[in-house]
C-alpha cells in the first residue's frame, strides 16, 4: 500500500515517526488534527530505493567525523532522489487526493524519527502551503531527499542508525493558516519538572518560533493556573503568501506587544496537552496552531532531554541523591552491573537512565538526620549540599527516629591509632576474597546463582565491617580536623594535603607508581617501545616473548595486572571491560611514563612527598608551640597527624577489594554466559549485560532468552549516554544541581571545590575518555570524573580539574597524595575548557583562571 489517509495511519515502519503520531493523534478524542494522508514507505522503497543503493553502501563505509565524505555523498544522494521521477500510478493516487482548491503541507516522517530514545526533530524537511498537485509531487520528491541531507546523515551515523535500514514516508495534510501558533512542553523543558508545563506562542506560522526569527511569549502553568508568564516583543511573524509558500512580514508595532494568547486559552491549551501526553504515556513536545479560537495539533514527540524519574513505592514526594556523583562515575551503567550493585550495597537504591538513586526523603524530612546529612554532603560536595538545602522543604517535616549523632569531624571515630588494625582489616579482606575464588570456580547454572546470594551477604559483611568504618572515618575526621584547626589557629587553608603527601598504604596511589617501575622495566628496549607504539589488539602479551627483552616486558606487565588488571574506567559497573581483558588500554599510559620519566622515579615521586609532609608537620607544629596555649595544640595536631597518616591510604583499600570481587562474580558469570551461548541460548555472551542478575538466573534455569528485550535494552542504554544525571532529581522530575554562593572567585574564573593545596599554571588537556589521553609532563588534566582507573595519569601530570567530584572521592585523595593542585565539582569544565588553552589552577582557593 503506498496511500494511506492519516486517521488509519499508525505503523512507524509503513508512514514514519511523524506520521504514526500524527494518526494516533486524530483518533484521540477531542483532539482537533489537520486531515490529510501519508505516503508510505513502501513508495519510498520502490521508487527512491532501487536508485541510491550503491550511494548507501559507500555511505555505511564513512566514519561519523568524515565531513568532507559526508558532504559530497549526502550531496550526490539527494540530487539523486529529487532527479528520480515518480511512476504515473503513484502520482495520479495522490493527486486523487488532492484538492486544487487547497493549501497543503507537504511533510517529511523517517522511519528513525521521534523515537522514544532519540528526537530527529528537524532533521528533514517541511514545506508549508503548498497550492496545486505538480508542486505536492515535486515537493514530495524534496521531503524524500531531505533524508540525505548532511545533518541528518551524521546524525544518524553518531547513533548508531544505519542508513539503509531508514525509510521516509511523506505526510500531505491541509493547511492551517493559524492566528497564533507555537509549541507546548508538557513537561519544563530545563528544569524537568513534570508538573509545569511551558507554552511557547507567537503569531503567524510556527516557523517564525522554530527557526530563533521572534522571542515567543512563554506562559508556565501548573494545577490549572498560569503561574509565571513573559509577553514579548514579537516584530516579525511568518504568513503564508496567497499565491504559495510563505514569507517574513513585520507586525505593526501596536500588536508587537499584544499577548500571543490569553491566560484562558494557555490553561486550554494545557488541558488539551496533559490529554495528549497521557494517551503516549510520557510527556510530549506538541506543535499547535491556534484557528478561529480553535486548538489544531500539528505534531507530538516525546521530550527525549528529561532525565527520567525513578520508580517509586508511592505517589508522594521523593528526594534522590545521585550514586555515580559520590562514585566518581556518572556515565550509564548496563543492566547487569546495575543489578549487581544493587544486590551488593549497603543501602537500597533505585535506577533512572542507567543510574542509581539513593532515595534521602526520610532523611531531610526530620531535623535532626536532616542536619547530619547535609553535614556529611556539605564536607564532600558542597553543590550536593546546595541542591538538598534548595529542596529541603518540598519535604513534609517529621520527627526524628533515632538520634541523629554527632556531625561529621566534631570528634575522631572511636578507634586505636595502630597500623596493626589496618594490616588486619586487609588480610582479613583479601583472604574472604581467596575463598570466593576458591568456592565459586566450580558453580555453574542455577546453583551459581544460588551461591551469588550467599557470596553477596559475605560481600555486604566486608564492606560494611564496623572496624573497616571506623578506619575510614577516622582519616577523613583526622583531615578535616586537621583543615579546621591549622587553618583557624594559622589562616593556613587545606594544611592537611601537604600532610598527606605519600600517606603509606594507598593502594590507589601505589597503582599509578607502580606503573613507573613497568615503564622502567620496558625504557630500555627500543624493540619493545616500537611495537608497543603500534599495538591494536589485545594479544599483544602473547607477541612480546618474540622481541629482545619482550619476556621481562611481558612478565612486568603481567605481574601489573596480576595485582591492578580488576581495575577499569567506570568499574563500578561490572559490565566494563577490565585492564585484564583489555590490557592494550594501559599500553599508552605506559609508553606515556616511558616518555617523560627517567628511571627510578616512582621511589622518588614517594619519598620527595613524604620528605615534604614530614618537613610540613616539622613547620606546623613549631608555628603553634608559639602560639597561646601552644603546647596542647601541638600535641593534639600531632595525634591528628598521626592518625591521618595511619588511616588515610586506608581509605582507597575497601572500594579495591570491592572491584577484586567484582571482578570474581564478572569471571563467573560470563563463564555461565558462554555455556549458554554454546547450547544456542544466546547470541553473545555479552548480552546477559542486558540482563538483571533475576533475568539472568531466569535464562540459565529455563534455558530461553528473550531476545526481543536484550535489543530494546540495547537501545535504551545508547539513548542513556545523551542525558546527564542531576546531583539531586526530585520525584516531579526537576533536576537540580546546586550552586556555589562564594564571592571569593575573581570575575571570569570557574568557581570549584578546592581538594588538593597548590596553584599550577600549564596546557590544559581535556580527555573524555582515559584511552585517548596524550599528556606531556606539566600538562593540567581536564577532565568529566575520575575514579581509581584514572590514578597512572596522575603521575604524569602538573594539575587536575573535574566536573565531579568531592573532598574524600578517589581522584581528590590520589591527587593530595601526589602533591597535585586540584579543583573538583567545576560545572561544565570540560565544555567551557579549551583544549591547548593556557588555564591556573587554584587548588588552596578552589577556582580556574582561563588565561588568555
Amino acid at each position: 500500500m503506498y496511500v494511506v489517509d492519516l486517521p488509519e495511519a499508525g505503523d512507524t515502519a509503513a508512514v514514519g515517526g511523524k506520521g504514526a503520531h500524527l494518526g494516533e493523534l486524530s483518533r484521540i478524542g477531542g483532539v482537533r488534527v489537520p486531515g490529510g494522508f501519508c505516503l508510505t514507505t513502501d513508495a519510498f522503497r520502490q521508487v527512491v530505493a532501487p536508485e541510491v543503493g550503491a550511494l548507501l553502501a559507500k555511505l555505511s563505509e564513512i566514519g561519523p567525523d568524515d565531513r568532507e565524505a559526508i558532504r559530497t555523498l549526502s550531496a550526490q544522494l539527494r540530487q539523486t532522489v529529487e532527479e528520480t521521477p515518480l511512476p504515473a500510478d503513484l502520482a495520479a493516487e495522490i493527486t486523487a487526493r488532492i484538492d486544487g482548491e487547497t493549501a497543503y503541507a507537504v511533510r517529511s516522517s523517517a522511519t528513525a524519527e521521534d523515537l522514544p530514545t532519540a528526537s530527529f526533530a528537524g532533521q528533514q524537511d517541511t514545506y508549508l502551503n503548498i497550492r496545486t498537485p505538480a508542486a505536492v509531487l515535486r515537493h514530495v520528491s524534496r521531503c524524500w531527499a531531505s533524508l540525505f541531507t548532511e545533518r541528518a546523515v551524521t546524525y544518524r551515523q553518531r547513533n548508531g542508525i544505519d542508513h539503509r535500514t531508514v525509510s521516509m514516508a511523506v505526510v500531505v495534510q491541509q493547511m492551517v493558516f493559524p492566528r497564533t501558533s507555537g509549541i507546548l512542553f508538557t513537561a519544563d523543558p530545563v528544569t524537568g519538572d513534570r508538573t509545569v508545563a511551558t507554552v511557547d506562542a507567537s503569531f503567524g506560522l510556527g516557523e517564525a518560533l522554530v527557526s530563533g526569527l521572534v522571542n515567543p511569549d512563554v506562559f508556565k502553568v501548573r494545577d490549572g493556573t498560569v503561574i509565571a508568564k513573559t509577553i514579548a516583543a514579537k516584530e516579525r511573524a511568518i504568513l503564508a503568501k496567497p499565491e504559495g509558500g510563505t514569507e517574513e512580514t513585520v507586525l505593526d508595532a501596536a500588536r508587537q506587544s499584544l499577548p500571543a494568547l490569553t491566560d484562558a486559552q494557555v490553561i486550554r491549551l494545557v488541558e488539551l496537552g496533559r490529554r495528549i501526553e497521557a494517551e503516549f504515556g510520557c510527556p510530549q513536545d506538541i506543535e499547535w496552531c491556534l484557528a478561529d479560537d480553535e486548538f489544531q495539533i500539528v505534531q507530538s514527540r516525546p521530550i527525549t532531554t528529561l532525565f527520567p524519574i525513578p520508580e517509586a513505592a508511592d505517589d508522594g514526594k521523593h528526594v534522590y541523591v545521585s550514586v555515580g556523583h559520590g562514585q566518581m562515575m556518572t556515565d550509564p551503567m548496563k543492566p547487569l552491573g546495575i543489578s549487581v550493585w544493587q544486590h551488593t550495597a549497603m543501602v537500597p537504591m533505585r535506577e533512572a537512565a542507567g543510574r542509581l538513586f539513593v532515595d534521602v526523603t526520610p532523611r531531610l524530612a526530620a531535623p535532626g538526620s536532616r542536619t547530619v546529612l547535609l553535614e556529611t554532603m556539605g564536607r564532600g560536595d558542597p553543590l550536593m549540599r546546595d541542591a538538598l538545602e534548595t529542596v529541603a522543604d518540598f519535604v513534609p517535616a517529621a520527627p526524628d527516629r533515632a538520634p541523629a549523632g554527632p556531625p561529621p569531624g566534631s570528634a575522631p571515630a572511636p578507634i586505636e591509632n595502630d597500623p596493626a588494625i589496618v594490616a588486619e582489616l586487609i588480610e582479613s579482606s583479601e583472604a574472604s576474597l581467596a575463598e570466593l575464588r576458591r568456592d565459586i570456580a566450580t558453580k555453574t547454572g542455577p546453583e551459581l546463582f544460588d551461591f551469588l546470594t550467599e557470596a553477596f551477604a559475605e560481600h555486604k559483611r566486608v564492606l560494611g565491617d564496623r572496624v573497616s568504618f571506623q578506619a575510614i572515618m577516622a582519616g577523613m575526621e583526622a583531615t578535616w580536623w586537621l583543615n579546621d584547626n591549622l587553618q583557624e589557629w594559622l589562616g593556613e587553608k587545606n594544611a592537611a594535603d601537604t600532610l598527606t603527601l605519600s600517606a603509606p598504604g594507598n593502594v590507589t596511589s601505589e597503582m599509578g607508581l607502580a606503573l613507573l617501575d613497568v615503564a622502567d622495566v620496558i625504557r630500555p628496549l627500543p624493540e619493545v617501545v616500537a611495537f608497543l607504539r603500534d599495538v591494536e589488539t589485545e594479544d599483544f602479551l602473547d607477541q612480546l616473548p618474540k622481541l629482545p627483552g619482550g619476556i621481562e616486558a611481558r612478565d612486568a606487565i603481567q605481574a601489573y595486572l596480576d595485582r591492578y588488571g580488576m581495575r577499569c574506567v567506570g568499574e563500578i559497573d561490572l559490565t566494563r571491560p577490565r585492564w585484564s581483558e583489555q590490557p592494550a588500554t594501559i599500553v599508552p599510559v605506559i609508553l606515556d611514563n616511558v616518555r617523560n620519566f627517567e628511571p627510578g622515579a616512582a621511589k622518588r615521586r614517594f619519598e620527595e612527598g613524604r620528605q615534604k609532609a614530614l618537613a610540613k608537620e616539622h613547620e606546623v607544629l613549631a608555628r603553634l608551640r608559639e602560639l597561646p596555649d601552644g603546647d596542647r595544640k601541638a600535641d593534639e595536631t600531632k595525634r591528628m597527624i598521626d592518625r591521618v597518616r595511619t588511616f588515610i591510604g586506608y581509605r582507597e583499600y575497601p572500594k579495591y577489594g570491592l572491584i577484586s570481587r567484582y571482578f570474581v562474580y564478572k569471571q563467573a558469570l560470563l563463564r555461565e554466559a558462554e555455556r549458554l551461548v554454546a547450547d544456542g541460548v544466546l547470541a553473545d555472551a555479552e548480552d546477559v549485560f542486558y540482563l538483571t542478575l533475576e533475568e539472568f538466573a531466569d535464562v540459565s534455569r529455563s534455558g530461553q532468552a528473550d531476545a526481543g528485550l536484550i535489543r530494546e535494552r540495547k537501545e535504551a542504554f545508547r539513548s542513556y549516554g545523551a542525558l546527564t544525571p542531576p546531583r539531586v532529581l526530585m520525584s516531579d522530575g526537576e533536576a537540580v544541581n546546586g550552586a556555589y554562593r562564594r564571592d571569593d572567585v575573581p570575575e571570569g574564573a570557574l568557581a570549584g571545590l578546592p581538594v588538593s593545596a597548590g596553584t599550577i599554571e600549564g596546557r590544559a588537556r581535556v580527555v573524555l575518555d582515559m584511552a585517548d589521553a596524550d599528556l606531556e609532563a606539566g600538562d593540567i588534566l581536564v577532565t568529566a570524573f575520575t575514579d581509581p582507573s584514572w590514578s597512572p595519569l596522575f603521575v604524569g601530570i602538573a594539575g587536575l580539574v573535574t566536573e565531579v567530584g568531592g573532598q574524600m572521592t578517589h581522584g581528590a585523595v590520589i591527587a593530595r597524595e601526589y602533591g597535585l593542585p586540584a579543583v573538583v565539582g567545576v560545572r561544565d569544565a570540560t565544555r567551557l575548557i579549551q583544549d591547548g588553552q593556557r588555564i591556573r589552577v587554584h587548588g588552596t582557593d578552589g577556582f580556574i583562571e582561563i588565561l588568555s
